[in-house]
């Protein structure tokens, strides 16, 4: 049975039985609270160690087998959706290689062997996102490799100043004077990999990936390193005192974008990752306020729900003639009822729907927010963006499963296919019952008990309604405008994000580049160079042979003068 398995599904069932062995070991470290280093000093040199680590912890533990559990359900729903592929196994490998770089990223609590993860993730994501070889994808891959290359330097830049504490150990940073400038390189650092303003660009043109590696990289992998890294660091971190404030001013920004520019996109694909760069902005706004716990709580349940609205949106493209636009699908919950009913469920626990388990996390974390002794501008606008959540999930939801059927009429949906069935159904159980699980075995994810007024308690709900009710009015075909305008461009692009980070960087390297080539290489070293004398000797020889030519009877008369001044110089002396 085992010897006819594509290679997907045997590395699906491979991360699905390792997730299932680890999960007893990690409901034991989070129950008792105990956590263990391992340390190989490889070797010592003027007082500086290098050393190997290894940490086994509930933060490590617990992200390794959400991490796990996802791609075993991904790889299970790729030997359906990638079965046309004829480089399978080539892709099983890349995906297993991003897996085991995330992992490596979680265990290691040591900053030059975390660079093993951290690096491997973004060469690995640039394969990925060009597996399709074609001139979008490789302008998408450039763009995501770019980006992060960024975050790896300010990464190596804190590896070099922390030489001078004498180790690179995470949990022990101490308070010493250059605190500032490697806590904001570890900012940067975060700030690429999680896609925050300015970096934000890169993630809707990820989308170019095959879909299973969107729903990997989206949900639990590439983009949550960053605030991974930022709750591995945040004990050092908030002994910064630009760290909160500067995170939380980012975040919101990032969070309104997002919502949005999620109202005017039409790419399915790309709607639901602005909705994961605003959920992203949600764990950050968390982290500005002092809660890292609780990101890493609402990271682990919108892991799992985001995964699941990936596979339900691969399923609905590869069921749809492999069309993306939104505004070409229609009357799919007819065609395909358990894959809307997984998707429906995914998009509510994304609004944050009571027991499911968005709510949990999400709404704790804005309770807090109006808790915490913050700007009334943060919180009205994080409220906002909350209703603007609402609003796209209604939108996307109108528009392609319940709005009239504007697809080809003889293109058959169908659902009798195991592998999506086995991965979109265990991941709607986690999306329906991880919330309330995580929040009683994680008790230091509750935070001290605090009493809000009623009103405040109800106001998540509200907001949500709310948003809800306005995208019902107000979302129609004539409402947003047909014609580009610069408004629509505006919200469109991501405030300008995206032709930014390629057009005029690219432009600019190019431009300065011809200059450079016709300016030096094609100009002054030329000159100065081989081209240079040859045309010199050229010339002067070209002045000798015409010299030689035209005045043969003055070089004759001059031969013959010259013999006889040199005679009359001899008789005379």
């Amino acid at each position: 049975m085992f010897l006819k398995l594509k290679s997907s599904s045997i590395s699906s069932l491979f991360l699905l039985s390792y997730s299932a062995m680890i999960f007893p070991l990690t409901c034991y470290f989070v129950m008792q609270n105990t956590s263990f280093l391992i340390e190989w000093n490889i070797f010592s040199m003027s007082s500086c160690n290098m050393s190997f680590m290894i940490i086994l912890d509930a933060i490590s533990l617990s992200f390794s087998n959400v991490v796990c559990l996802i791609s075993g359900c991904v790889m299970m729903f790729s030997s359906s959706y990638m079965s046309h592929d004829p480089f399978l196994k080539r892709f099983t490998w890349l995906v297993m290689l991003f897996v085991l770089s995330m992992n490596l990223l979680v265990f290691i609590p040591s900053l030059p062997a975390l660079l093993l993860g951290w690096d491997g993730l973004g060469i690995v994501s640039f394969a990925l996102v060009i597996y399709y070889q074609n001139m979008k994808s490789l302008g998408a891959g450039m763009l995501t490799i770019l980006a992060n290359r960024i975050g790896d330097v300010m990464i190596l830049i804190a590896i070099g100043i922390l030489v001078l504490q004498g180790h690179w150990i995470i949990m022990f940073m101490s308070d010493f004077y250059l605190t500032t400038l490697v806590g904001l390189t570890i900012l940067i650092a975060a700030m690429t990999k999680s896609a925050q303003i300015p970096f934000s660009s890169w993630l809707p043109a990820a989308m170019a990936a095959p879909t299973p590696v969107s729903a990997l990289v989206h949900s639990s992998t590439l983009v949550t390193a960053g605030v991974f890294l930022l709750i591995r660091f945040f004990p050092f971190l908030s002994t910064c005192a630009f760290f909160k404030p500067t995170l939380l001013f980012i975040s919101v920004l990032t969070l309104l974008m997002a919502g949005i520019g999620a109202n005017y996109e039409n790419d399915l694909k790309k709607i639901i990752a602005l909705s994961t760069l605003s959920q992203l902005g949600v764990m950050m706004m968390s982290l500005g306020m002092g809660m890292p716990y609780l990101a890493l709580f609402h990271l682990y349940t919108h892991a799992l729900f985001k995964a699941m609205l990936f596979l339900c949106a691969g399923a609905i493209i590869h069921n749809s003639a492999n069309t993306q636009d939104i505004r070409s699908m229609g009357m799919i919950y007819s065609q395909a009822p358990l894959t809307i009913t997984c998707m429906n469920v995914a998009n509510l626990s994304l609004c944050g729907a009571p027991f499911l388990s968005g709510f949990y996390s999400k709404d704790l974390i804005l309770e807090i927010s109006l808790f915490e002794p913050t700007n009334f501008l943060m919180v009205f606008l994080i409220f906002l963006a909350t209703g603007m959540t609402a609003a796209y999930s209604l939108r996307l939801s109108f528009c392609s499963l319940w709005g009239t059927a504007k697809n080809l009429p003889l293109h058959s949906k169908h659902e009798k296919d195991y592998y999506i069935n086995f991965a979109t159904f265990t991941l709607s159980l986690c999306a329906i019952m991880a919330g309330f699980f995580l929040q009683n075995i994680f008790l230091q994810f509750n935070p001290c008990p605090f009493i809000i007024p009623m009103f405040y308690k109800m106001l998540t709900i509200l907001v949500i309604l709310m948003g809800l009710f306005f995208a019902s009015i107000l979302w129609d075909e004539d409402f947003l405008p047909k014609k580009m305008s610069m408004t629509k461009y505006f919200f469109n692009t991501m405030w300008f994000l995206a032709p930014i980070s390629a057009q005029p960087l690219t432009r600019f390297s190019m431009l300065l580049g011809t200059n450079l080539m016709k300016s030096i290489d094609q100009g002054w070293l030329e000159i100065m160079g081989g081209q240079g004398a040859l045309m010199l000797s050229s010339s002067v020889s070209k002045i000798n042979q015409t010299m030689q030519m035209k005045s043969f009877n003055f070089l004759i008369s001059l031969m013959i003068f010259s013999l006889f001044f040199t005679l009359l110089m001899n008789i005379l002396l």
